[in-house]
Order: structure tokens, then C-alpha cells, then sequence
């Protein structure tokens, strides 16, 4: 608004000319492209199943009620999409001889074509499923009632697996997480891929990642949880906290207590990287004055903002974490480094929270150090039962993937 931009014809603004062409342009068609490569993750990949080899692949499968649909791709609030790739045609660019089943009739599946499903995928050197949801089951204003594939789509997944002669990769598209244990547990189905919802150029991505031409990097940005959940708890309920009292295990990352069918962040590579912890510190010391509301030795915690908390811990107001992380699989990678804490138990604080997260991009055997600053009072407080921040005292626990590394704040 104060720059002006909405005043007077908009025509006459220096946007006002932009059209089809200025949208449709060869560098923003392949900005859809990698942004929907970078936002495919790789849940399952049983003994290195994908990528697969196109030279290997001479016959391949495509089925499913999303493997041939372009506006599902791109989702809601969308625009005119400039060309549609659809999983089919991307993978087709690749495989000469790729065969195609929807196996339903839509996503809804109340019928499968199982019979012929079944057949297409013991004919083929490979099996790629495409299901999961669209606009119609999960949009503004119209939310799913479960976590189950819809209708008999976990049947159709589960017997072409079954009757397939090569490895079968289950591609799910969706704006939501499902409960997919079943293929999870399944040795049949090789791989699992989440493409959200991909956008114009889907279709190319996923076959880059199928292929090999992109090695996967995304990861979930929420919890994937177990249909057993959503039946015990009301959708109403927002409580974010667990409660042992009725058995509700809580909600989201940083509370939630129960089993998990995939967790926040999660996501594989094609390669493998290392973390080492280089810098963090053991003790965290504060000072009291005057003007803590708690100034015994036994207090949980202390006021986290203002001048409190400042006071407190004076010059050391932050501290670094640094870590070594290394490509140590054969092809260059990229990696997203999230760095977790997990605070004293107090105020009914979360069981872990984001601190902060870097994504680098590494080749072959190459390694780099990722630095965090944590800023005490900022990032380590809690909310506690009457919603005033506080910065518990007592044993915090750094944590990068499998790295754990404690600390204590004390007075």
C-alpha cells in the first residue's frame, strides 16, 4: 500500500502488463519442477529398492486412481497452471512400455478393478501405485473423517503388491497424512513416496526421483498418526497437551505421546549423512536479583521475558551449537539438519521442540559444519499453566537425529 502499487489504473503500474507469458516462461515452468522435486519425501526404501534403473526397466505398471490427474496435483487456492505433467506422463517419458490402470473409478474407490490391476503389475518389471486423496474428500470446508486410504483403495494396494513380479513404490498424494501401516510393514511394497500435492509439473518430479535423476530431500512437516487415534479423540478437541487422567495422548510433534505412523521431519535419502557434535555447552549458569519472582534455589523456572530473564543470564544471553555433518553414501545429497530440545519436565512442557534447522547440500563423502545460535531466554522458555513464558531450570536435552547432548540450567 505505501509503495502505491493499488493506486489509480492498474494498468498503469509497473506489474500492470503482466500476463500468461509472463507467468508461463521456461525458468518459472522448471521452478515448479524442482520446487516439486524438493518437496517429494521418501518415507520406505527396503534395501536400497529405488532408485530404480531405467536401462533394467523394461516394462513398467502405472495404476491408480491419481496416477493420471492433473488439477488434483495442484490442490487448493490454485491458479491456471501453465502445462500439466501427470505421474503417467512423467513416468512414460522414461519407460518405453508403461502400462496404466486406474484400478477405481476416482479416489473414493467405493469399487476396485483388482482382477485386471493384478494382472497389468505381474506383467511388469516394476509396479508404480498412485493413490491417496483429492478436493473432493479434503479441501476448505471439507475435512476427512479418518486416516484410512479411502474406500477399497488399501485393498487395491495391498493385492497388487501381492501379485506384482518386481518392486512395487507407492506413491501418495494428499495434503494429509494417512495411516499406511500396512504398506509401511508390507515386504512387498519396496518403497513409499509423499509427493503433497506436486503442482503442474508432478509428474516429472516423481519420475526424477523414481529414476534417479533427483535424489530426494523433503521431509514431513506433520505427524503422521494411527487411524486408532482420530477414534478416540474428538476432532473438537484442541488441547495440545497429553492427558493421562482420560488417555488422551496429546497433539502435534511437540506433545504428542503415542505411536506414530511417520514423525515430523521425517524423510530418507539415496545417501546417508553423519552428525557429530563439535561445540555445546554443559552448564548454563544464571544469576537471581531482585527482580525474579522466584529466587530459591528450588524454583522450576524463571520469567522468560524482559528484563528478567536478561538480568539472569547477563553476557551469556546465548550460546552456539556446532556440528560436523558428512555425505558418507556414494552420490551427492542434500540434507535438512533440524535441531531439536527437549526441556525439564515442568509446567507441562512439550516432550521436544524445533530450535532451529539448516539445509545443505553436499557431495560424495563431503563434509561442512552447521552452526546454531540458541538464544537462552528466546528459544528454551516454556509456556507454563497460566500462559506466562518461563525458562525452566534443570536438564535440557540438545537432540540431531540420533545425537543427544544434555545441558543444565541452573541457578
Amino acid at each position: 500500500m505505501r509503495l502505491g502499487f493499488f493506486d489509480g489504473n492498474p494498468k498503469n503500474q509497473p506489474y500492470g502488463g503482466l500476463g500468461p507469458k509472463d507467468v508461463c516462461t521456461v525458468e518459472n515452468r522448471e521452478l515448479a519442477v524442482e520446487t516439486a522435486r524438493q518437496g517429494i519425501v521418501l518415507l520406505k526404501n527396503s534395501a536400497g529398492s529405488l532408485p530404480l534403473s531405467p536401462s533394467a526397466i523394461k516394462t513398467l505398471a502405472v495404476i491408480g486412481p491419481n496416477a493420471n490427474v492433473t488439477k488434483t496435483m495442484i490442490g487448493n487456492y490454485e491458479g491456471v497452471a501453465c502445462k500439466y505433467t501427470t505421474p503417467l506422463q512423467g513416468l512414460e517419458r522414461t519407460v518405453l512400455t508403461t502400462k496404466y490402470h486406474r484400478g477405481c473409478f476416482n479416489v473414493t474407490c467405493t469399487e476396485a478393478d483388482l482382477d485386471s490391476a493384478k494382472t497389468l503389475a505381474a506383467s511388469a518389471d516394476a509396479t508404480v501405485l498412485v493413490m491417496g486423496a483429492d478436493q473432493t474428500i479434503e479441501k476448505e470446508t471439507l475435512d476427512r473423517i479418518d486416516l484410512n486410504l479411502p474406500g477399497k483403495q488399501q485393498e487395491l494396494v495391498t493385492q497388487v503388491a501381492k501379485a506384482a513380479r518386481g518392486p512395487v513404490v507407492l506413491v501418495i498424494m494428499s495434503g494429509g497424512g494417512f495411516d499406511i501401516t500396512f504398506a509401511k510393514n508390507d515386504e512387498k511394497i519396496t518403497s513409499i513416496m509423499w509427493v503433497g500435492y506436486p503442482g503442474e509439473a508432478g509428474g516429472i518430479a516423481i519420475a526424477d526421483v523414481i529414476f534417479g535423476r533427483h535424489n530426494p530431500s523433503g521431509k514431513l512437516p506433520m505427524t503422521w498418526y494411527p487411524q486408532s487415534y482420530v477414534e478416540k479423540v474428538p476432532m473438537t478437541n484442541m488441547n495440545m497437551r497429553p492427558d493421562k487422567s482420560n488417555g488422551y495422548l496429546g497433539r502435534t510433534y511437540r506433545f504428542y505421546i503415542g505411536e506414530t505412523v511417520y514423525a515430523f521431519g521425517d524423510g530418507l535419502s539415496y545417501t546417508n549423512f553423519s552428525h557429530q557434535l563439535i561445540k555445546a555447552p554443559k552448564f548454563v549458569s544464571l544469576n537471581l536479583d531482585e527482580s525474579q519472582s522466584c529466587r530459591s534455589p528450588e524454583c522450576q523456572s524463571l520469567d522468560a521475558i524482559g528484563p528478567h530473564c536478561e538480568k539472569a543470564v547477563g553476557e551469556r544471553s546465548d550460546f552456539e551449537v556446532q556440528l560436523k555433518v558428512r555425505n558418507v553414501g556414494d552420490r551427492e545429497g542434500t540434507e535438512t539438519v533440524f535441531l531439536f530440545t527437549t526441556p525439564p519436565e515442568v509446567h507441562g512442557s512439550p516432550r521436544k521442540q524445533l530450535l532451529g534447522f539448516e539445509k545443505i547440500r553436499l557431495g560424495k563423502k563431503e563434509e561442512t559444519v552447521v552452526r546454531f545460535k540458541v538464544d537462552v531466554c528466546k528459544d528454551l522458555g516454556v509456556v507454563d499453566e497460566i500462559g506466562k513464558r518461563k525458562l525452566a531450570l534443570g536438564h535440557h536435552l540438545l537432540h540431531v537425529g540420533s545425537l543427544k547432548h544434555s545441558f543444565n540450567i541452573s541457578v
